[in-house]
């Protein structure tokens, strides 16, 4: 047998892999989810324009935009740190919802402390009612 031939082999078993990997870490996993209510401290909020996805596979995968009328009696999160989504689920931009809160332009719930083991769920909402779920690692796991 050539080496050339092994070569190439290895080459385009590399790249099915990696074409493989990258279905799974941004699509395989992720199923979209509905909801008319949002629950935030223990109270159930009515929201619209829910948009969401989760995954059984991992606590850290949900992500949701929506939108939410009242202002949540609940505490502020501590210490919020919006979590990346897809690519293709374009209405969650980590980064942007970050710079927001950091500038005061949002506020973050604690919405369930510890919902998984070293997860908690936040949200996110502004002023304008525009709101933003997702479940970030808690002082647990923090190192």
């Amino acid at each position: 047998m050539s080496g050339r031939w092994l070569a190439g082999g290895l080459v385009v078993f590399a790249a099915a892999f990696a074409v493989a990997l990258y279905y799974a870490q941004n699509y395989a996993f992720y199923d979209e989810i509905e909801a008319e209510a949002v629950e935030i401290a223990g109270t159930s909020y009515p929201v619209s324009e829910f948009r969401g996805i989760d995954a059984s596979t991992s606590p850290l995968k949900l992500r949701a935009c929506f939108r939410m009328a009242a202002e949540p009696d609940a505490p502020v999160a501590p210490a919020p740190v919006p979590l990346v989504a897809p690519g293709w689920f374009d209405c969650f931009d980590a980064e942007a919802l970050a710079r927001a809160l950091a500038a005061g332009e949002a506020t973050a719930y604690m919405a369930a402390a510890e919902e998984f083991d070293g997860a908690d769920r936040v949200v996110a909402r502004f002023a304008d009612g525009r709101a933003y779920m997702w479940r970030q690692l808690n002082e647990k796991f923090a190192e």
